[in-house]
This record gives C-alpha cells, sequence and structure tokens, in this order.
C-alpha cells in the first residue's frame, strides 16, 4: 500500500490511505476547465484522460498478457496495433457527456478525450499473432511468446 498520493489519476479510494479520503479541498473549482484550457484547447481533464487509461502487464510461460481497464468504450472505439514490429500501442478516445443548457453540473469527474499507451515488447514476442478482445470495459490483449531456444548440449565420450 502506498502512502504517497497518485500523481496520474486522482486519489485513491482505499480507507487505509491517509491521502485517499475525500477531504475538503480548498481548491476545488478554482481551477475550472476553461481557466486552465491552454491555445490548443486542450485542457487538464484531456491530459488527465491521456494518462488514465490503467494498464496491467503480466507474463506468462506462453505470453504477454495485458489488461486495460476502459469502462463505458466499445470495442469499435479502442485502437490496438503493433508498431515497429515491437511496440504494442493501445489507443481511443473517451467522448464528452452532452451538455444541456439547464443543466447544472456539481462535479465532473468521469475523464474524456483521447487516450494512449505504448509497451516496448521483448525480442521473443510473436508481433504477428497478437488477439484483442474487450469484455465488460476490460480489453485483454494476449501476444504470445515464442518458445525458449534451448541450448544445444553435446555429449563427448572420454577416451583412454
Amino acid at each position: 500500500m502506498s502512502l504517497v498520493p497518485s500523481l496520474f489519476g486522482g486519489r485513491r479510494s482505499n480507507v487505509f490511505d491517509p491521502f485517499s479520503l475525500d477531504a475538503w479541498d480548498p481548491f476545488e473549482g478554482f481551477f475550472t476547465p476553461s481557466a486552465l484550457a491552454n491555445a490548443s484547447g486542450s485542457t487538464a481533464r484531456d491530459v488527465a484522460a491521456f494518462t488514465n487509461a490503467r494498464v496491467d502487464w503480466k507474463e506468462t510461460p506462453e505470453a504477454h498478457v495485458f489488461k486495460a481497464d476502459l469502462p463505458g468504450l466499445k470495442k469499435e472505439e479502442v485502437k490496438v496495433e503493433v508498431e515497429d514490429k515491437n511496440i504494442l500501442q493501445i489507443s481511443g478516445e473517451r467522448s464528452k457527456e452532452n451538455e444541456e443548457k439547464n443543466d447544472k453540473w456539481h462535479r465532473v469527474e468521469r475523464a474524456s478525450g483521447k487516450f494512449m499507451r505504448r509497451f516496448k515488447l521483448p525480442e521473443n514476442a510473436k508481433m504477428e499473432e497478437v488477439k484483442a478482445t474487450m469484455e465488460n470495459g476490460v480489453l485483454t490483449v494476449t501476444v504470445p511468446k515464442a518458445p525458449e531456444k534451448k541450448p544445444e548440449v553435446k555429449s563427448i565420450d572420454i577416451s583412454g
């Protein structure tokens, strides 16, 4: 358990973590998206969406398995690409909620905007056999591994 608050993705939700409590924030609402918009039009929320795609990467004896939490996204809104024969790229875009003139928003915490994650895979990854599935907002990408080459051992007879 980390006692350091997350820099990329807001507060953690763990009752035993003193930094995770939804405490009063004196700056809440002070930094509005319009105040944070820069010349290109991106906002702090867009940057959060870019870094907020959470991905787990585990290696099994047979494959590298990536799991990304992408709640609310359809498989058509997500891209899985292989680049330069060893870079796996997961990207997509979560569109903003439609705003009506009469709506009064009290809190906007769900991120919207583009996201992209890139992973450099080791040489044993079979990039031509990558498979991806999406179920219940979880993207699973499986990259099979080439079998390990076992060193050839030659037995030498001892004469004498």
